[in-house]
């Protein structure tokens, strides 16, 4: 699993054009404990999915406040699932390793 940082000007290139890919977008954000602890969990996913056509996009939902708008992001974190540009789902928070592996999973 590729892991990019993303911008409102690179979101196109990052997750829209990309086919033949699920992305993830992780939209997370500086004081936000359940976002650190995601990405305490993050290595393991990373090796769990190893492989697997999917990749992983961050976006500071704070930092990049046009993008997190766009998607009406309320809570942080959030995992909007998107393959062939076109956006499937979301998980809006991390209910651990295994619920998050299964989710993932089911949309490959």
């Amino acid at each position: 699993m590729e892991v990019h940082q993303g911008t409102d000007a690179t979101f196109d290139a990052l997750v829209r054009n990309v086919r033949g890919e699920l992305v993830v977008v992780y939209f997370r954000g500086p004081g936000c404990p359940n976002c650190d602890f995601f990405a305490t969990r993050l290595p393991g996913l990373i090796d769990a999915l190893s492989g697997e056509a999917v990749r992983l996009v961050k976006f500071d939902a704070y930092a990049e406040p046009q993008v997190a708008t766009r998607f009406a992001v309320a809570g942080i974190p959030r995992f909007d699932l998107w393959k062939n540009g076109k956006r499937l789902g979301q998980m809006s928070e991390f209910r651990g390793d295994d619920f998050w592996l299964a989710v993932v999973r089911e949309h490959l």
